[in-house]
């Protein structure tokens, strides 16, 4: 049997547009994958201790509020220290270009900005589980 993958979906810092968090994780629920939504105002210490405890395969973050060059570094630290190097950390929100090719360089995986379509994240999403499968 297929292990099913789990995805971490959350909201950081002060941004309370849950929206395309909710759409996402919907998204991904319905393309079979297990999904944990942490809710709003979550801190990087959070996501990453519930991404810990949950043993999930991948973390999708919102962030809407141009917080993104502080909270998605401190997300992949707080990751680093907890060990879950084996896992993805993806997101979406208002970013801009130079600002997302810095987030890459970092280690975080695709940005997704308004309007990109669900089905293009479910399989990039489902593309990166199959090439880094968890023991």
């Amino acid at each position: 049997m297929e292990k099913k993958i789990r995805v971490l979906v959350a909201k950081a810092g002060l941004d309370g547009h849950d929206r395309g968090a909710k759409v996402v994780a919907a998204a991904l629920r319905d393309a079979g994958m297990e999904v944990i939504y942490t809710g709003l105002r979550q801190t990087p210490e959070t996501i990453a201790e519930a991404a810990l405890q949950e043993d999930v395969d991948a973390i999708g973050v919102s962030i809407l509020s141009g917080a993104h060059m502080t909270i998605f570094p401190a997300i992949l630290e707080k990751m680093k220290e907890k060990g879950l190097d084996d896992i993805l950390l993806f997101g979406g929100g208002i970013i801009p270009e130079e600002d997302m090719a810095k987030l890459k360089e970092l280690g975080v995986g695709e940005l997704f900005t308004p309007g990109a379509s669900t089905v293009e994240i479910v399989e990039y999403v489902r593309k990166w589980a199959d090439e880094h499968p968890k023991e």
